[in-house]
Protein backbone atom coordinates (compact mmCIF):
# COMPACT_ATOMS: atom_id res chain seq x y z
CA UNK A 1 0.00 0.00 0.00
CA UNK A 2 0.99 3.89 -0.76
CA UNK A 3 -0.22 6.92 0.09
CA UNK A 4 -1.83 8.98 -2.45
CA UNK A 5 0.44 11.12 -4.55
CA UNK A 6 -1.96 13.49 -5.43
CA UNK A 7 -2.76 15.85 -2.64
CA UNK A 8 -5.20 18.35 -2.49
CA UNK A 9 -3.98 21.67 -1.24
CA UNK A 10 -4.87 25.41 -0.14
CA UNK A 11 -3.71 28.33 1.20
CA UNK A 12 -4.62 30.19 3.84
CA UNK A 13 -2.90 33.36 5.26
CA UNK A 14 0.13 31.80 3.26
CA UNK A 15 -0.24 28.54 5.57
CA UNK A 16 -0.24 24.88 3.61
CA UNK A 17 -3.11 23.72 4.66
CA UNK A 18 -3.27 19.96 3.44
CA UNK A 19 -6.62 18.66 3.96
CA UNK A 20 -5.67 15.00 4.15
CA UNK A 21 -4.95 15.73 7.60
CA UNK A 22 -2.72 16.97 9.95
CA UNK A 23 1.69 16.63 8.90
CA UNK A 24 3.88 16.37 11.52
CA UNK A 25 6.56 18.41 10.07
CA UNK A 26 4.01 21.54 9.79
CA UNK A 27 3.03 21.24 13.04
CA UNK A 28 7.02 21.11 14.54
CA UNK A 29 7.53 24.05 12.63
CA UNK A 30 4.59 26.28 13.57
CA UNK A 31 6.03 25.57 16.96
CA UNK A 32 9.43 26.51 16.18
CA UNK A 33 8.13 30.03 14.92
CA UNK A 34 6.22 30.17 18.31
CA UNK A 35 9.01 29.28 20.99
CA UNK A 36 11.91 29.46 18.81
CA UNK A 37 14.51 29.58 21.99
CA UNK A 38 12.77 27.05 23.94
CA UNK A 39 14.57 23.41 24.74
CA UNK A 40 14.07 20.98 22.29
CA UNK A 41 17.00 18.16 22.26
CA UNK A 42 19.13 17.79 25.35
CA UNK A 43 21.14 14.35 24.80
CA UNK A 44 25.16 14.73 27.20
CA UNK A 45 26.24 18.55 26.80
CA UNK A 46 24.64 19.03 23.53
CA UNK A 47 21.49 21.46 24.17
CA UNK A 48 19.47 22.16 20.89
CA UNK A 49 16.18 24.83 21.31
CA UNK A 50 13.43 24.55 18.76
CA UNK A 51 14.86 27.10 16.11
CA UNK A 52 18.16 25.23 16.19
CA UNK A 53 16.52 21.71 15.53
CA UNK A 54 14.57 22.82 12.80
CA UNK A 55 17.54 24.93 11.17
CA UNK A 56 19.90 21.60 11.34
CA UNK A 57 16.78 19.19 10.19
CA UNK A 58 16.28 21.99 6.81
CA UNK A 59 19.88 20.96 6.11
CA UNK A 60 19.12 17.26 5.92
CA UNK A 61 15.53 17.25 4.26
CA UNK A 62 17.75 19.40 1.61
CA UNK A 63 20.66 16.35 1.60
CA UNK A 64 17.64 13.83 0.80
CA UNK A 65 16.46 16.46 -1.79
CA UNK A 66 19.77 17.17 -3.13
CA UNK A 67 20.69 12.90 -3.85
CA UNK A 68 17.37 12.43 -5.96
CA UNK A 69 15.08 10.63 -2.92
CA UNK A 70 11.29 11.01 -4.23
CA UNK A 71 7.78 11.49 -2.23
CA UNK A 72 7.64 8.68 0.41
CA UNK A 73 11.21 7.28 -0.21
CA UNK A 74 12.10 5.64 2.84
CA UNK A 75 14.95 6.65 5.26
CA UNK A 76 16.30 4.41 7.88
CA UNK A 77 17.75 5.57 11.31
CA UNK A 78 20.22 3.27 12.39
CA UNK A 79 20.94 4.92 15.43
CA UNK A 80 21.95 4.41 18.91
CA UNK A 81 19.30 7.20 21.22
CA UNK A 82 20.78 10.95 20.63
CA UNK A 83 19.65 14.06 18.94
CA UNK A 84 20.43 13.49 15.56
CA UNK A 85 17.61 10.60 15.89
CA UNK A 86 14.81 13.03 15.99
CA UNK A 87 16.43 15.78 14.00
CA UNK A 88 17.04 13.24 11.38
CA UNK A 89 13.59 12.20 11.66
CA UNK A 90 12.23 15.75 11.39
CA UNK A 91 14.39 16.16 8.15
CA UNK A 92 12.68 13.33 6.26
CA UNK A 93 9.31 14.78 7.06
CA UNK A 94 10.11 17.84 6.10
CA UNK A 95 11.17 16.41 2.68
CA UNK A 96 7.72 14.54 2.65
CA UNK A 97 9.95 10.97 3.13
CA UNK A 98 9.02 7.87 5.35
CA UNK A 99 11.30 6.94 8.29
CA UNK A 100 12.02 2.98 8.92
CA UNK A 101 13.26 2.84 12.57
CA UNK A 102 15.87 -0.44 12.92
CA UNK A 103 16.75 -2.33 15.28
CA UNK A 104 20.43 -1.78 16.36
CA UNK A 105 20.78 -5.29 17.51
CA UNK A 106 20.00 -6.79 14.20
CA UNK A 107 22.88 -8.59 12.56
CA UNK A 108 23.59 -8.76 8.99
CA UNK A 109 20.85 -10.91 7.30
CA UNK A 110 18.34 -9.38 9.42
CA UNK A 111 19.62 -5.78 8.56
CA UNK A 112 19.20 -6.91 4.45
CA UNK A 113 15.75 -8.18 5.08
CA UNK A 114 14.73 -4.92 6.79
CA UNK A 115 16.15 -2.34 4.47
CA UNK A 116 15.46 -4.52 1.67
CA UNK A 117 11.56 -5.41 2.65
CA UNK A 118 10.92 -1.22 3.59
CA UNK A 119 12.32 -0.34 0.21
CA UNK A 120 15.04 2.24 1.85
CA UNK A 121 16.88 4.56 0.06
CA UNK A 122 18.95 6.51 2.62
CA UNK A 123 20.28 5.56 5.98
CA UNK A 124 21.34 7.77 8.85
CA UNK A 125 23.98 5.35 10.87
CA UNK A 126 26.10 5.44 13.82
CA UNK A 127 29.63 4.99 13.12
CA UNK A 128 30.27 2.62 15.12
CA UNK A 129 28.21 0.74 12.46
CA UNK A 130 30.23 1.32 9.74
CA UNK A 131 31.88 -2.00 9.65
CA UNK A 132 28.84 -3.69 9.74
CA UNK A 133 27.06 -1.94 6.94
CA UNK A 134 30.17 -2.55 4.83
CA UNK A 135 29.68 -6.11 4.99
CA UNK A 136 26.51 -5.93 3.34
CA UNK A 137 25.91 -2.84 1.28
CA UNK A 138 26.74 -4.68 -1.73
CA UNK A 139 23.55 -6.57 -0.97
CA UNK A 140 21.71 -3.41 -0.41
CA UNK A 141 21.68 -1.74 -3.74
CA UNK A 142 19.00 0.47 -3.85
CA UNK A 143 20.39 2.83 -0.85
CA UNK A 144 21.81 5.92 -2.42
CA UNK A 145 22.60 8.38 0.61
CA UNK A 146 24.56 6.57 3.72
CA UNK A 147 24.68 10.01 6.60
CA UNK A 148 27.15 9.04 8.90
CA UNK A 149 26.62 10.19 12.76
CA UNK A 150 30.23 10.76 13.87
CA UNK A 151 30.17 9.11 17.62
CA UNK A 152 34.32 8.93 17.80
CA UNK A 153 34.81 5.23 16.40
CA UNK A 154 36.79 5.73 13.55
CA UNK A 155 37.07 7.27 10.52
CA UNK A 156 34.16 8.07 8.07
CA UNK A 157 33.90 5.47 5.37
CA UNK A 158 34.38 6.64 1.68
CA UNK A 159 31.08 5.83 0.61
CA UNK A 160 29.33 8.21 3.10
CA UNK A 161 28.51 11.46 4.10
CA UNK A 162 29.10 13.34 6.78
CA UNK A 163 25.64 14.05 9.23
CA UNK A 164 27.17 17.14 11.24
CA UNK A 165 28.48 19.58 8.47
CA UNK A 166 25.64 19.60 6.60
CA UNK A 167 22.80 20.04 9.23
CA UNK A 168 25.03 22.44 10.62
CA UNK A 169 24.76 24.38 7.05
CA UNK A 170 20.89 24.20 7.19
CA UNK A 171 19.08 27.32 6.95
CA UNK A 172 16.04 29.13 8.59
CA UNK A 173 13.60 28.74 5.19
CA UNK A 174 11.73 25.02 5.56
CA UNK A 175 12.68 22.72 3.24
CA UNK A 176 9.69 21.02 1.62
CA UNK A 177 9.87 18.58 -1.54
CA UNK A 178 7.93 19.54 -4.52
CA UNK A 179 5.72 17.10 -3.91
CA UNK A 180 4.57 19.07 -0.96
CA UNK A 181 3.71 17.52 2.51
CA UNK A 182 0.41 15.71 3.63
CA UNK A 183 -0.79 14.13 6.84
CA UNK A 184 -1.18 10.51 4.68
CA UNK A 185 2.57 10.49 4.26
CA UNK A 186 3.52 7.45 6.60
CA UNK A 187 5.65 6.83 9.42
CA UNK A 188 6.87 3.23 9.37
CA UNK A 189 7.67 1.03 12.80
CA UNK A 190 8.85 -2.43 11.88
CA UNK A 191 8.13 -4.75 14.62
CA UNK A 192 9.53 -8.03 15.34
CA UNK A 193 8.24 -9.94 18.15
CA UNK A 194 9.79 -13.24 18.80
CA UNK A 195 8.17 -15.05 15.54
CA UNK A 196 8.32 -14.49 12.23
CA UNK A 197 10.48 -11.62 10.04
CA UNK A 198 10.01 -8.12 11.14
CA UNK A 199 6.96 -6.41 9.41
CA UNK A 200 6.68 -2.82 8.94
CA UNK A 201 3.65 -1.12 10.59
CA UNK A 202 2.54 1.59 8.44
CA UNK A 203 0.48 5.11 9.97
CA UNK A 204 -0.59 7.72 8.52
CA UNK A 205 0.58 10.87 10.18
CA UNK A 206 -2.52 12.63 10.58
CA UNK A 207 -3.97 9.45 12.32
CA UNK A 208 -0.40 8.99 14.18
CA UNK A 209 -0.75 12.41 15.89
CA UNK A 210 -4.75 12.23 16.41
CA UNK A 211 -3.74 8.50 18.16
CA UNK A 212 -0.71 10.37 20.14
CA UNK A 213 -3.26 13.34 21.13
CA UNK A 214 -5.93 11.28 22.46
CA UNK A 215 -5.02 11.60 26.11
CA UNK A 216 -4.15 15.18 26.09
CA UNK A 217 -6.47 18.02 27.60
CA UNK A 218 -6.05 20.66 24.99
CA UNK A 219 -6.08 18.55 21.58
CA UNK A 220 -5.17 19.79 17.76
CA UNK A 221 -8.92 19.86 16.08
CA UNK A 222 -9.52 17.00 13.80
CA UNK A 223 -8.81 19.15 10.76
CA UNK A 224 -5.75 21.14 10.60
CA UNK A 225 -6.44 24.83 11.52
CA UNK A 226 -3.70 27.16 10.66
CA UNK A 227 -2.40 28.86 14.18
CA UNK A 228 -3.85 25.36 15.93
CA UNK A 229 -0.52 23.95 17.09
CA UNK A 230 0.89 27.40 18.51
CA UNK A 231 -2.28 28.64 20.35
CA UNK A 232 -2.39 25.84 22.83
CA UNK A 233 1.26 26.63 23.78
CA UNK A 234 2.14 28.70 27.10
CA UNK A 235 5.37 28.59 26.85
CA UNK A 236 8.32 25.34 26.71
CA UNK A 237 5.87 22.27 27.21
CA UNK A 238 6.85 19.32 29.44
CA UNK A 239 10.56 17.84 29.79
CA UNK A 240 10.27 14.13 28.51
CA UNK A 241 12.68 11.53 28.69
CA UNK A 242 12.22 8.40 27.03
CA UNK A 243 13.76 5.27 28.87
CA UNK A 244 13.54 3.24 25.75
CA UNK A 245 15.32 3.35 22.63
CA UNK A 246 13.92 5.33 20.53
CA UNK A 247 13.98 2.53 17.55
CA UNK A 248 11.08 0.70 19.61
CA UNK A 249 7.32 2.64 19.25
CA UNK A 250 7.47 3.35 23.13
CA UNK A 251 10.58 5.68 23.31
CA UNK A 252 9.32 7.30 20.12
CA UNK A 253 5.88 7.77 20.28
CA UNK A 254 6.34 9.33 23.76
CA UNK A 255 9.25 11.51 22.37
CA UNK A 256 6.97 12.44 19.46
CA UNK A 257 4.00 13.23 22.00
CA UNK A 258 6.13 15.21 24.17
CA UNK A 259 7.11 17.46 21.10
CA UNK A 260 3.97 17.93 19.78
CA UNK A 261 3.47 19.99 22.72
CA UNK A 262 6.37 21.96 22.32
CA UNK A 263 8.35 19.98 24.93
CA UNK A 264 11.34 18.58 24.94
CA UNK A 265 13.18 14.87 24.40
CA UNK A 266 16.59 13.92 26.57
CA UNK A 267 18.10 10.97 25.82
CA UNK A 268 19.83 8.67 27.96
CA UNK A 269 24.03 8.65 26.81
CA UNK A 270 24.90 5.32 27.63
CA UNK A 271 24.04 2.98 25.33
CA UNK A 272 23.11 0.23 27.97
CA UNK A 273 20.73 0.78 30.60
CA UNK A 274 21.97 2.45 33.45
CA UNK A 275 19.54 2.94 36.22
CA UNK A 276 22.26 6.05 38.01
CA UNK A 277 22.32 7.89 34.70
CA UNK A 278 18.66 7.90 34.45
CA UNK A 279 17.90 9.02 37.90
CA UNK A 280 20.87 11.69 38.05
CA UNK A 281 19.35 12.91 34.70
CA UNK A 282 15.88 13.24 35.74
CA UNK A 283 17.50 15.18 38.36
CA UNK A 284 20.02 17.41 36.40
CA UNK A 285 17.28 18.14 33.80
CA UNK A 286 14.52 18.69 35.87
CA UNK A 287 12.66 16.40 33.86
CA UNK A 288 8.60 16.15 33.92
CA UNK A 289 7.83 12.66 32.20
CA UNK A 290 9.54 9.56 31.28
CA UNK A 291 8.67 6.50 29.29
CA UNK A 292 9.88 2.96 30.38
CA UNK A 293 8.61 -0.71 30.01
CA UNK A 294 7.51 -1.99 33.07
CA UNK A 295 9.23 -3.63 36.18
CA UNK A 296 12.52 -4.02 33.56
CA UNK A 297 13.22 -0.66 34.37
CA UNK A 298 10.78 0.23 37.28
CA UNK A 299 12.21 -2.28 39.60
CA UNK A 300 16.19 -1.17 39.03
CA UNK A 301 14.74 2.30 39.91
CA UNK A 302 13.19 1.18 42.91
CA UNK A 303 16.20 -0.86 44.31
CA UNK A 304 18.47 2.16 43.62
CA UNK A 305 15.73 4.27 45.57
CA UNK A 306 15.59 2.05 48.13
CA UNK A 307 19.16 2.00 48.58
CA UNK A 308 20.13 5.32 48.38
CA UNK A 309 16.93 7.22 49.71
CA UNK A 310 18.45 10.65 50.01
CA UNK A 311 21.06 10.57 46.42
CA UNK A 312 18.33 11.68 44.16
CA UNK A 313 15.62 15.02 43.91
CA UNK A 314 13.09 13.23 42.13
CA UNK A 315 10.50 16.54 42.49
CA UNK A 316 10.56 17.38 39.03
CA UNK A 317 9.02 14.27 38.06
CA UNK A 318 5.25 14.25 37.66
CA UNK A 319 4.62 11.33 35.41
CA UNK A 320 5.76 7.99 34.46
CA UNK A 321 4.23 5.86 31.47
CA UNK A 322 4.69 2.60 30.80
CA UNK A 323 3.80 0.11 27.97
CA UNK A 324 4.95 -3.30 26.38
CA UNK A 325 5.79 -5.41 29.99
CA UNK A 326 3.11 -5.50 32.72
CA UNK A 327 3.85 -3.25 35.70
CA UNK A 328 3.67 -4.71 39.44
CA UNK A 329 1.42 -2.79 41.63
CA UNK A 330 4.01 -3.79 44.09
CA UNK A 331 6.59 -1.69 42.43
CA UNK A 332 4.40 1.30 41.64
CA UNK A 333 3.26 1.04 45.57
CA UNK A 334 7.51 1.79 46.21
CA UNK A 335 8.23 4.23 43.68
CA UNK A 336 5.24 6.42 45.22
CA UNK A 337 7.30 6.06 48.97
CA UNK A 338 9.98 8.08 47.29
CA UNK A 339 7.65 10.83 45.73
CA UNK A 340 4.26 10.85 46.18
CA UNK A 341 3.13 13.16 43.58
CA UNK A 342 4.07 10.89 41.06
CA UNK A 343 1.12 10.14 38.17
CA UNK A 344 1.93 6.25 37.22
CA UNK A 345 0.02 5.76 33.94
CA UNK A 346 0.47 1.98 32.67
CA UNK A 347 -0.83 1.67 29.04
CA UNK A 348 -1.89 -1.08 27.23
CA UNK A 349 -0.80 -0.44 23.65
CA UNK A 350 1.33 -1.65 20.47
CA UNK A 351 2.78 -0.76 17.43
CA UNK A 352 -0.53 -1.59 15.93
CA UNK A 353 -2.20 0.04 18.46
CA UNK A 354 -2.18 2.87 20.66
CA UNK A 355 -4.08 3.89 23.61
CA UNK A 356 -6.06 0.48 23.53
CA UNK A 357 -6.63 0.63 27.77
CA UNK A 358 -5.08 2.24 30.77
CA UNK A 359 -4.11 2.00 34.47
CA UNK A 360 -3.30 5.28 36.31
CA UNK A 361 -1.94 4.49 39.74
CA UNK A 362 -1.12 7.96 42.27
CA UNK A 363 -0.88 8.07 46.29
CA UNK A 364 -4.79 7.98 46.55
CA UNK A 365 -5.51 5.46 43.79
CA UNK A 366 -3.21 2.45 43.65
CA UNK A 367 -5.92 -0.33 44.39
CA UNK A 368 -6.16 -1.70 41.12
CA UNK A 369 -4.01 -5.20 40.45
CA UNK A 370 -1.23 -5.73 37.93
CA UNK A 371 -1.99 -6.32 34.02
CA UNK A 372 -5.39 -4.60 35.09
CA UNK A 373 -6.67 -2.01 32.84
CA UNK A 374 -10.25 0.13 31.92
CA UNK A 375 -10.94 0.07 28.57
CA UNK A 376 -11.03 3.37 26.29
CA UNK A 377 -14.03 4.76 24.61
CA UNK A 378 -12.62 2.80 21.55
CA UNK A 379 -11.68 -0.57 22.82
CA UNK A 380 -13.76 -3.69 23.09
CA UNK A 381 -12.78 -7.25 24.13
CA UNK A 382 -14.09 -9.83 21.47
CA UNK A 383 -14.26 -13.42 21.41
CA UNK A 384 -12.96 -15.36 17.77
CA UNK A 385 -16.36 -15.50 16.78
CA UNK A 386 -16.17 -11.46 16.59
CA UNK A 387 -18.62 -11.03 19.77
CA UNK A 388 -18.02 -9.10 22.65
CA UNK A 389 -16.78 -11.08 26.19
CA UNK A 390 -19.39 -11.34 28.65
CA UNK A 391 -18.12 -9.53 31.85
CA UNK A 392 -17.52 -11.51 34.81
CA UNK A 393 -18.03 -14.75 32.34
CA UNK A 394 -14.52 -15.84 32.46
CA UNK A 395 -14.40 -15.90 28.71
CA UNK A 396 -11.22 -14.89 26.96
CA UNK A 397 -11.53 -12.92 23.98
CA UNK A 398 -8.88 -10.43 21.99
CA UNK A 399 -8.66 -6.78 22.30
CA UNK A 400 -9.80 -4.50 19.32
CA UNK A 401 -9.57 -0.70 19.09
CA UNK A 402 -11.33 1.25 16.60
CA UNK A 403 -10.34 4.74 15.80
CA UNK A 404 -7.09 6.09 14.71
CA UNK A 405 -5.42 2.97 13.82
CA UNK A 406 -2.49 1.92 11.22
CA UNK A 407 -3.63 1.13 7.32
CA UNK A 408 -1.51 -2.19 7.71
CA UNK A 409 1.33 -3.43 7.22
CA UNK A 410 3.72 -2.51 4.60
CA UNK A 411 3.32 -4.86 1.56
CA UNK A 412 1.99 -7.79 3.31
CA UNK A 413 -1.87 -7.93 2.95
CA UNK A 414 -2.50 -11.38 4.41
CA UNK A 415 -0.60 -10.34 8.20
CA UNK A 416 -2.85 -6.92 7.38
CA UNK A 417 -6.22 -8.69 7.09
CA UNK A 418 -5.60 -10.62 10.01
CA UNK A 419 -4.48 -8.28 12.05
CA UNK A 420 -6.81 -5.26 11.27
CA UNK A 421 -10.37 -6.40 10.59
CA UNK A 422 -13.76 -4.89 10.02
CA UNK A 423 -16.30 -5.98 13.11
CA UNK A 424 -19.92 -5.06 13.13
CA UNK A 425 -19.06 -2.81 10.29
CA UNK A 426 -15.98 -1.05 12.17
CA UNK A 427 -12.63 -1.54 11.57
CA UNK A 428 -10.68 -2.76 14.53
CA UNK A 429 -7.06 -2.81 15.16
CA UNK A 430 -6.45 -6.49 16.86
CA UNK A 431 -3.19 -6.79 17.79
CA UNK A 432 -3.02 -10.48 19.70
CA UNK A 433 -3.96 -9.08 23.40
CA UNK A 434 -5.66 -11.84 25.08
CA UNK A 435 -7.70 -10.49 28.22
CA UNK A 436 -10.64 -11.64 30.70
CA UNK A 437 -13.47 -8.97 31.46
CA UNK A 438 -14.43 -8.70 34.96
CA UNK A 439 -17.56 -7.99 36.57
CA UNK A 440 -17.26 -4.25 36.76
CA UNK A 441 -15.55 -3.88 33.12
CA UNK A 442 -11.42 -4.20 34.30
CA UNK A 443 -9.79 -5.59 31.78
CA UNK A 444 -7.49 -8.58 33.04
CA UNK A 445 -4.42 -8.93 30.39
CA UNK A 446 -2.98 -12.44 29.90
CA UNK A 447 -0.44 -11.65 27.10
CA UNK A 448 -0.25 -12.20 23.69
CA UNK A 449 -1.43 -15.56 22.03
CA UNK A 450 1.90 -16.30 20.21
CA UNK A 451 3.55 -17.19 23.57
CA UNK A 452 0.14 -18.78 24.78
CA UNK A 453 1.09 -22.69 26.40
CA UNK A 454 -1.56 -25.11 26.16
CA UNK A 455 -0.92 -27.79 29.12
CA UNK A 456 -3.21 -30.17 29.90
CA UNK A 457 -6.11 -28.77 27.57
CA UNK A 458 -6.19 -25.53 29.55
CA UNK A 459 -4.31 -22.16 28.21
CA UNK A 460 -1.69 -20.73 29.98
CA UNK A 461 -0.08 -16.67 29.43
CA UNK A 462 3.92 -16.31 30.05
CA UNK A 463 3.48 -12.66 31.14
CA UNK A 464 0.63 -13.71 34.34
CA UNK A 465 2.71 -16.68 35.51
CA UNK A 466 5.96 -14.29 35.37
CA UNK A 467 3.93 -11.91 37.18
CA UNK A 468 3.25 -13.93 40.06
CA UNK A 469 7.27 -14.94 40.25
CA UNK A 470 8.56 -11.73 40.50
CA UNK A 471 6.65 -11.25 43.24
CA UNK A 472 8.73 -13.83 45.55
CA UNK A 473 11.03 -11.53 47.34
CA UNK A 474 14.33 -13.16 46.12
CA UNK A 475 13.14 -12.90 42.74
CA UNK A 476 14.56 -10.27 40.41
CA UNK A 477 12.97 -11.22 36.80
CA UNK A 478 11.39 -14.03 35.14
CA UNK A 479 10.42 -15.60 31.95
CA UNK A 480 7.85 -18.79 31.27
CA UNK A 481 8.13 -20.84 28.50
CA UNK A 482 6.55 -23.82 27.51
CA UNK A 483 8.01 -27.27 27.23
CA UNK A 484 7.30 -30.84 25.86
CA UNK A 485 5.48 -33.02 28.37
CA UNK A 486 4.36 -36.44 27.76
CA UNK A 487 1.40 -36.22 30.17
CA UNK A 488 0.13 -32.41 29.46
CA UNK A 489 1.34 -31.66 26.13
CA UNK A 490 3.10 -29.34 27.37
CA UNK A 491 4.42 -28.18 30.56
CA UNK A 492 5.61 -24.90 32.58
CA UNK A 493 9.06 -23.83 32.44
CA UNK A 494 10.28 -20.82 34.76
CA UNK A 495 13.37 -19.45 33.78
CA UNK A 496 14.39 -17.23 37.11
CA UNK A 497 16.75 -14.01 37.71
CA UNK A 498 17.18 -13.82 41.20
CA UNK A 499 18.33 -10.80 42.82
CA UNK A 500 22.33 -10.30 44.21
CA UNK A 501 22.64 -12.07 46.81
CA UNK A 502 19.55 -14.16 47.23
CA UNK A 503 17.91 -17.56 46.32
CA UNK A 504 15.15 -19.36 46.86
CA UNK A 505 14.26 -23.50 46.34
CA UNK A 506 12.25 -24.38 43.27
CA UNK A 507 9.54 -25.79 45.36
CA UNK A 508 9.48 -22.70 47.40
CA UNK A 509 8.66 -20.95 44.16
CA UNK A 510 6.22 -23.39 42.77
CA UNK A 511 4.29 -23.33 45.86
CA UNK A 512 4.35 -19.35 45.97
CA UNK A 513 2.89 -19.23 42.62
CA UNK A 514 0.06 -22.36 43.11
CA UNK A 515 -0.91 -19.56 46.38
CA UNK A 516 -1.85 -17.16 44.25
CA UNK A 517 -3.12 -18.78 40.44
CA UNK A 518 -4.74 -22.16 39.55
CA UNK A 519 -2.42 -24.74 40.09
CA UNK A 520 -2.08 -26.21 36.48
CA UNK A 521 -0.85 -22.19 35.98
CA UNK A 522 2.04 -22.84 38.18
CA UNK A 523 5.94 -24.12 37.06
CA UNK A 524 6.99 -27.54 36.95
CA UNK A 525 10.32 -26.88 35.80
CA UNK A 526 12.28 -23.52 37.22
CA UNK A 527 15.71 -22.98 35.83
CA UNK A 528 18.13 -20.12 37.29
CA UNK A 529 19.82 -17.96 34.88
CA UNK A 530 22.57 -15.16 35.37
CA UNK A 531 19.96 -13.03 33.23
CA UNK A 532 17.00 -13.35 31.69
CA UNK A 533 18.40 -11.11 28.78
CA UNK A 534 15.53 -8.57 28.18
CA UNK A 535 16.46 -6.25 25.19
CA UNK A 536 16.54 -3.07 26.38
CA UNK A 537 13.19 -2.56 25.26
CA UNK A 538 12.01 -5.00 27.91
CA UNK A 539 11.27 -7.60 25.17
CA UNK A 540 12.07 -11.41 26.11
CA UNK A 541 13.36 -13.20 23.31
CA UNK A 542 11.14 -16.34 23.80
CA UNK A 543 12.72 -18.26 21.53
CA UNK A 544 16.23 -18.10 22.47
CA UNK A 545 14.63 -18.94 26.20
CA UNK A 546 12.55 -22.01 24.94
CA UNK A 547 15.80 -23.08 23.55
CA UNK A 548 17.79 -22.56 26.36
CA UNK A 549 15.31 -24.73 28.68
CA UNK A 550 14.95 -27.91 26.11
CA UNK A 551 19.13 -27.73 26.28
CA UNK A 552 18.67 -27.35 29.90
CA UNK A 553 16.34 -30.06 30.79
CA UNK A 554 17.82 -31.97 27.81
CA UNK A 555 13.90 -32.40 26.16
CA UNK A 556 14.06 -33.62 22.61
CA UNK A 557 12.09 -31.97 20.13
Amino acid sequence: MSPNRNFSRKRTNDYLRLVTGWNIATIFEEITAAIPTAPALMHGNTARDWSSMNRRANGIAQAFIDAGLHEQDKVAQYLYNCSEYLESVFGAWKAGLAIVNTNYRYAADELVYLWDNADVRSVVFHGSFTEQIAQIKDRVPLIRLWLWVDDGTGPMPEWAAPYEPIASNGVDNNAEGPWGRSGDHLVLLYTGGTTGMPKGVMWRQDDLVGALEASNRSRLPDVPVSGAAAARLKGPGPRGLPGAPLMHGTGFFNAVSTMLLGGSTTTLTKRTFDVSELLDTIEQGSINSISIVGDAFAKPMLRALDAEPDRWNLTSLRVIVSSGVMWSKETKDGLLRHNERLIMVDSLGSSEAIGMASNVSTKDSTESGTGKFMLGPNTRVVTEEGRDVIPGSGERGRVALKGRTPIGYYKDEAKSAATFQVIDGVRYSIPGDWAEVDHDGTVVLLGRGSQCINTGGEKVYPEEVEEVVKTHAAVADCAVVGVPDERFGQAICALVEFLPGNHAESDLIIEHVRGRLARYKAPRHIIEVTSVGRAVNGKLDYKRLTAHALDTLDIKT
